[in-house]
């Protein structure tokens, strides 16, 4: 698996990576009209403009086989976490093709992500996760990522549910 930077070029892949993993993820917790309404034209349209408009201190990496740079197998996203907290950054998104789900491809995505937002600056990171989700739960904990006591709730497909904010800090070894 090789990691990189995203390029315009990739939209339409992630696109299909991100349309993938929220069929997949979130079976059972967002309403299935919403998941099966999700369209990889307008997810790739949505990428093309996100990848268009690179950031300071943001970042969209991509893990691909090595011997397919054209297919990819998941993504990341980084961006300031706020104004308010200005060395703190948000994962974003972090999402697998289900087929690469238990690979080690998203531990691997999620160490060079980490590596990226402490290289543009970050001392802290923090994510949002739904509370239905143990399966993500479970993936950033092991990561070294913890819940930090914030619970906000999110309207997701008409049902409300709680995000969870995990954080971690970036300074030091921990990876």
């Amino acid at each position: 698996m090789r990691i990189r930077a995203a390029r315009t070029a990739d939209a339409a892949e992630i696109a299909r990576v991100h349309v993938r993993a929220w069929r997949a993820a979130f079976v059972g917790i967002v309403p299935q009209p919403y998941l099966d309404a999700l369209d990889p034209v307008a997810k790739t349209r949505t990428w093309q403009e996100i990848l268009g408009q690179p950031g300071t201190r943001t970042g969209v990496l991509v893990a691909h086989p090595a011997a397919d740079p054209e297919r990819i197998a998941a993504f990341a996203t980084y961006a300031p976490a706020g104004e308010d907290h200005p060395h703190r950054a948000e994962l974003g998104a972090l999402y697998a093709d289900p087929d690469h789900w238990g690979t080690g491809t998203g531990r691997e995505l999620t160490a060079a992500t980490v590596t990226a937002m402490r290289e543009a600056g970050y001392r802290e990171a923090v994510l949002w996760v739904l509370a239905e989700n143990a399966r993500a739960r479970r993936f950033y904990e092991l990561a070294g990522w913890r819940h930090d006591g914030t619970v906000v709730p999110d309207d997701n497909g008409g049902v409300l549910l709680d995000l969870l904010r995990y954080a971690r800090p970036l300074t030091g070894t921990q990876d």
